[in-house]
């Protein structure tokens, strides 16, 4: 028996819905299956594309602040009917530091929206060992603030990240070809071939081979001495809270500063475009799951108000208003939205828990990390009860529009 304070409309929702026991059963089932693909399609498409976003960004900034590229332009002032015979050529690109970089430095990192900056030296340089020698990429760097944005201590693989004035980090590739390890020294010799010596102190590995063979850490005073930029920088590295607002902050920073501020997903276009090509097929697969789901409930109310036609005749004819009629059959639709949606969360849960044991890496860990968000079911709960409105409403007009007379005689 229903409470007195239970109102009419739920006793006469639930009354139709339990009349149609197999009907409800399958409507709710068919909701269940839909939500459930949507919440483990959701929760696998976010942890893949965080996945791939932490594995491209934990070797790099998410934004990169470098000095204005040198230009060229004539002198000679071209009048009018005279003809330009002047060539003018493209500097050379010189390597050069940035102008008032700690003041730059300091502007950056008290914007609200940057997470870490660090000052970078980068240039070119020799790795003399015995016989052997390597061209290789020398960045100079300040340990405490740079490993916060490349997290090169997660990266060993021998010795430590440890950096002082004459240590030196470098690639497991560049390692094997020198036949160097932990503790070995190296001649890094610059352009001009002033040179010194340089401990080995830890080996990484980027996980690109051209990487490993190339870049090395040093001390930031160390790359200044060695590329003749002393008290300079060739660059600034900005790390964001939102990864994906790095294009906007680039802008913002070129515009206010006149540097060059290259993103992430200016350089990297491409693999963006893939993770803007994959979010948008996530979205269309849970669009078309979302619409299959409404048109199922849609339907199932469409039969059920054929089926209770002749009571809803009744229920007119004792002075029960259309408005009741009309918010019967969307209660209906929600609950029925509703339901489906809690049972389709627990099965998307389990799916992605299944997922999580099943799908493995060659050493048994997971092939990538899946969070269950709360606020994911909480969406779905309520975009599945909205659903299951909205699809009810053209049956639940329909009813309400009936002629009592009519409805009563069938």
């Amino acid at each position: 028996m229903f409470k007195p304070w239970v109102p009419f409309e739920w006793i006469v929702a639930i009354r139709f819905l339990r009349q149609g026991r197999l009907q409800t059963v399958f409507i709710v089932v068919g909701v269940a299956i839909g939500v459930g693909v949507i919440v483990f399609m959701s929760a696998l498409m976010a942890g893949l594309q965080g996945n791939f976003i932490a594995r491209v960004l934990s070797g790099q900034a998410h934004i990169q602040l470098l000095p204005p590229k040198e230009v060229t332009r004539t002198l000679h002032k071209v009048e009018p009917g005279e003809v330009d015979a002047s060539i003018v050529q493209p500097p050379l690109q010189r390597l050069k530091s940035m102008d008032q970089w700690q003041s730059l430095l300091t502007m950056v990192r008290d914007m609200p929206e940057v997470a870490v900056a660090s000052p970078v030296v980068g240039g070119s340089a020799l790795a003399v060992r015995g016989s052997a020698s390597r061209a290789i990429s020398l960045t100079g760097v300040e340990p405490e603030g740079y490993f916060q944005i490349v997290k090169l201590p997660e990266k060993m693989v021998r010795g430590a990240p440890r950096l002082t004035g004459q240590d030196m980090l470098i690639g497991t590739d560049l390692a094997n070809d020198l036949g160097v390890d932990v503790g070995d020294k190296l001649r890094v010799a610059n352009a001009a071939g002033e040179a010194t010596s340089l401990t080995i102190s830890g080996v990484f590995d980027l996980g690109n081979k051209g990487a490993n063979q190339r870049i090395t850490f040093v001390t930031l005073r160390t790359a200044q001495s060695l590329l003749g930029l002393l008290g300079g920088v060739t660059s600034i590295e900005v790390t964001v809270r939102d990864v994906y607002a790095a294009e906007r902050m680039a802008q913002r920073i070129q515009a206010e500063t006149g540097v060059q501020a290259d993103s992430w997903i200016k350089t990297g276009a491409q693999f963006f475009a893939a993770v803007s090509a994959q979010s948008t097929a996530n979205t269309a697969i849970r669009f078309f799951v979302g619409l299959s789901v409404a048109f199922g409930i849609a339907s199932v109310l469409v039969v059920s108000v054929v089926q209770n036609s002749r009571e809803i005749g009744i229920m007119r004819a004792m002075g029960i208003s259309r408005g009741q009629v009309l918010r019967v059959f969307l209660l209906q639709g929600g609950l029925l939205g509703w339901g489906g949606a809690v049972l389709g969360c627990v099965v998307g849960a389990l799916g992605l828990v299944l997922w999580q044991h099943l799908a493995l890496n060659a050493d048994g860990t997971a092939l990538f990390p899946l969070v269950l968000d709360p606020v994911l079911f909480v969406v779905a709960l309520g975009l599945a009860t909205l659903t299951g409105l909205i699809a009810a409403y053209a049956p639940a007009l329909r009813a309400a529009r009936l002629d009592p007379v009519e409805a009563i005689h069938g």
